[in-house]
C-alpha cells in the first residue's frame, strides 16, 4: 500500500505482525493470568507458557512485558527448553519494536534466530527473518531489508503457513517498490495475491491490487494500473476502508501530472476530494485541496488555486489557529521597526543637542543649562523607549508561550530551532463534534468561529487547569497531549480527568443560553511514546508524531457521542482510579482489533 512510501512501508509490515500474533485477548484472561502469575504455583513448562501468554498481553505496558519476556528467556534456559527460549526473545523483539527500540528489538530478533537454528524450528526461522526485515524497512536500510525478506520467505515456503508467506511477500514487494525494483515487486505481489485470494483475504487482496497498479503507473502502463487500482478500490469500498482509496486516488493524480496528463490528474483529484468529504476524511480533504491549489497555479488559474487554497486552510487550521501564528509574525516585525525608530529618533535628538553646543558663544552658563535639559531629554527618551521594548518583548514571549510549551519556547529563543525529542510516555486524547459538518455549512465564516470558540476556548482553560499541552485544531477536531515534561507520571490520570470535563461542558451547554450551537463529543484517548517537535521555518507549528497518536485518532473514530473510548495501554493504568466499562475487541480501520473501554458515566 503505497500511500507514503516509507510510512505505507511500516503499515503493510503490521499485516504480518498481526497475523503472527493475533490479538485476539479480552481482558478477563489477562487478570486471570495475572493472579495465577501472582500465587507462584506453576512450574516446568506450565510455567514458561504462562510467562509467554503474559508476555503477549502486556505488549502495550513495555516495562511489564519486557519483565515477563527476561523471565521466559531465564527460565527456559534453566529448563533447556529452546522453542520457549525462542518465543522470549521473539516477544522481546516484538516489545522493543512496538515501543520504538530498534536496535534492542534487532538484537533480540537475530537471537531468536539462532535458537530456532538450533531445534531446527523452520516456522519460527521464518517469522525471525521477517521481523528482522520489518524493522531493517523501518530503518531505511533497504539493502538488509530485502535481505532477510528473501530469508525469511525461504522458510516459509517450507511451512503451510500460507496468510504469513502472502503478507511477507506483500513487504518484500513493498520494498522492492521503495528500491524502484518494479519487476522484483510485480513478482512479489502476484504471488502474494494468489495467496490472499486462496485463503479469501479481502483486505491483504486489495491491497496487493493497488500495490500492482501503483508499480503499472510507474511503468507507465496506464490501462493496467487503473485496471488493478478501481478493482482494489471496489474491494476496499465494501469493506468501508475509504482512507487507502482516497490516498490511492491522490497518488494517481501525481503520477498522470508527472506524464503532463493533466485532464486525467485532475480527474483523480476530483474524485479524491469528493471522496474525503463524502466520508468526513478531514486530512484527506486538506491534502486534495493543497493539490489541487498547486495543480491550478501551475496552470496559471491564480482564482481557482485561491478557491481550493481557502478550503484547504478551513481543514487544516481554524482562522484562530493561524491568527495566533500571524500575531506572533507582526510582532516580531514591530519589534524590529521599533528598534529601528527608536535609533532614529535616538540619532536625531543628539543632532539636536550639537547644534545647541553651537550657540555656546552666548555664555558658558546658558551653555551648560542647554547640554543638562538636552541630556535630560535624552535619558527620559532612551528610558521610555526601553519600556516599549520590554512590554513588546513581554508580549512576543506570553504569545509565544500560547503557541509552543514553555521548553520548547525557550530553545527556540536560545538556539533559533528546536531539536525533536522522544517521549516513552505520553498520554494523547483526540475529540470532535458530531454533526458539526453540516451544521457548519449553513453558517457565516464569522458565525463559525465564534461557535468554534465558544467550545475550544473552555477546552483550553480545561487543559491548562490538567497541566496538559494543546497540540492544535482541525476543523471541529480538538487534540492534546499529557507527558511531554519527564516528571509528569499522572499525566494519563490527568488526561482522563480534563476529557470527563469537556464531555460534562459540552453536556451542560444545550441547556446555557450563551449559545445556540450544541453538539454531541466524542472523546478518544490512547498512551504511549511519541516524538514531538517543532516544523517549518516561517509560520511554525509544534506537532507530535509516532503510532500512539494514530491509534488514539482511532479511539475517537470508534467512540460514540457522549463517551470516552481508552486503548488497552491507558486502561491498564487508570484502571484502578476510574470505573471502566470493557467493550471488546473493535475492528479498526488498518490496525486490525484492538481492545478499547468506555469510562463509566
Amino acid at each position: 500500500m503505497f500511500f507514503n512510501r516509507k510510512a505505507c512501508c511500516y503499515l503493510i509490515g503490521l499485516f504480518f505482525f498481526i497475523t503472527l500474533y493475533s490479538f485476539g485477548q479480552n481482558q478477563e484472561i489477562t487478570d486471570r493470568l495475572t493472579k495465577i502469575y501472582e500465587n507462584n504455583d506453576l512450574v516446568g513448562i506450565e510455567k514458561l507458557e504462562l510467562l509467554r501468554d503474559l508476555s503477549f498481553n502486556a505488549v502495550y505496558d513495555f516495562e511489564l512485558s519486557l519483565k515477563y519476556a527476561e523471565e521466559l528467556i531465564s527460565l527456559s534456559i534453566i529448563e533447556d527448553n529452546n522453542r520457549y527460549l525462542f518465543h522470549g526473545y521473539l516477544q522481546k523483539g516484538n516489545t522493543n519494536r512496538f515501543a520504538g527500540n530498534l536496535n534492542n528489538a534487532l538484537n533480540a530478533f537475530f537471537k531468536s534466530v539462532e535458537v530456532a537454528m538450533k531445534f531446527e524450528y523452520i516456522a519460527g526461522q521464518g517469522a525471525a527473518n521477517i521481523a528482522i526485515a520489518d524493522v531493517y524497512s523501518e530503518m531505511g536500510n533497504s539493502t538488509n531489508a530485502a535481505t532477510y525478506y528473501d530469508k525469511g520467505i525461504q522458510f516459509l515456503r517450507k511451512t503451510n503457513d500460507t496468510e504469513s508467506l502472502a503478507t511477507a511477500l506483500l513487504n518484500a514487494g513493498d520494498e522492492a517498490f521503495n528500491t524502484d525494483n518494479y519487476n522484483l515487486a510485480l513478482e512479489y505481489f502476484e504471488e502474494s495475491g494468489i495467496l490472499f485470494k486462496n485463503d479469501n483475504y479481502l483486505i491483504g487482496t486489495a491491497y496487493n491490487l493497488g500495490n500492482i497498479g501503483m508499480v503499472y503507473a510507474e511503468q507507465g502502463k496506464d490501462e493496467l494500473a487503473e485496471s488493478n487500482i478501481n478493482e482494489a478500490i471496489a474491494i476496499l469500498e465494501e469493506l468501508e476502508d475509504y482512507y487507502p482509496i482516497s490516498v490511492y486516488l491522490t497518488y494517481m493524480s501525481d503520477i498522470y501530472s508527472r506524464k503532463k496528463d493533466f485532464n486525467t490528474a485532475l480527474a483523480y483529484l476530483h474524485r479524491s476530494l469528493n471522496l474525503a468529504q463524502q466520508y468526513g476524511l478531514k486530512d484527506q480533504i486538506s491534502d486534495a485541496n493543497l493539490k489541487l491549489t498547486e495543480f491550478h497555479e501551475r496552470k496559471g488559474d491564480s482564482a481557482t488555486a485561491y478557491k481550493f487554497f481557502k478550503e484547504h486552510i478551513e481543514y487544516r487550521d481554524l482562522v484562530i489557529n493561524l491568527k495566533s501564528v500571524q500575531e506572533t509574525a507582526d510582532l516580531r516585525t514591530n519589534f524590529e521597526v521599533s528598534q529601528e525608530q527608536a535609533k532614529t529618533e535616538i540619532s536625531e535628538q543628539k543632532r539636536k543637542t550639537e547644534r545647541l553646543a553651537l550657540w555656546s558663544t552666548l555664555g558658558v552658563l546658558f551653555l551648560i543649562g542647554v547640554l543638562a535639559y538636552g541630556l535630560f531629554k535624552k535619558n527620559k527618551f532612551v528610558r521610555k523607549t526601553n519600556k516599549i521594548i520590554a512590554f513588546e518583548k513581554d508580549r512576543s514571549d506570553k504569545l509565544l508561550l500560547n503557541i509552543l510549551p514553555e521548553e520548547t519556547a525557550q530553545e527556540l529563543k536560545d538556539k533559533g530551532r528546536v531539536e525533536a525529542k522522544q517521549y516513552p510516555s505520553a498520554t494523547v486524547l483526540f475529540s470532535d463534534f458530531k454533526g458539526f459538518t453540516s451544521y457548519a455549512e449553513n453558517l457565516s465564516p464569522e458565525q463559525l468561529v465564534q461557535t468554534i470558540d465558544y467550545y475550544f476556548s473552555k477546552f483550553d482553560l480545561i487543559m491548562e487547569t490538567y497541566g496538559l499541552e494543546k497540540i492544535k485544531t482541525i476543523g471541529d477536531a480538538y487534540m492534546a497531549v499529557g507527558g511531554l515534561s519527564y516528571d509528569n507520571v499522572d499525566q494519563a490520570k490527568e488526561m482522563v480527568l480534563a476529557a470527563k470535563e469537556m464531555n460534562e461542558f459540552v453536556a451542560q451547554a444545550k441547556n446555557d443560553d450563551t449559545t445556540t450551537a450544541t453538539f454531541d463529543i466524542r472523546i478518544g484517548i490512547n498512551t504511549g511514546p511519541v516524538v514531538a517537535g517543532v516544523v517549518g521555518t516561517k509560520k511554525f507549528a509544534y506537532d507530535i508524531w509516532g503510532d500512539t497518536v494514530n491509534i488514539a485518532s482511532r479511539m475517537e473514530s470508534n467512540s460514540e457521542p457522549g463517551r470516552i473510548n481508552i486503548s488497552e495501554h491507558t486502561y491498564e493504568i487508570i484502571k484502578h482510579d476510574f470505573d471502566c466499562e470493557y467493550r471488546g475487541e473493535i475492528a479498526v480501520k488498518n490496525r486490525g482489533v484492538l481492545k478499547m473501554y468506555f469510562l463509566s458515566v
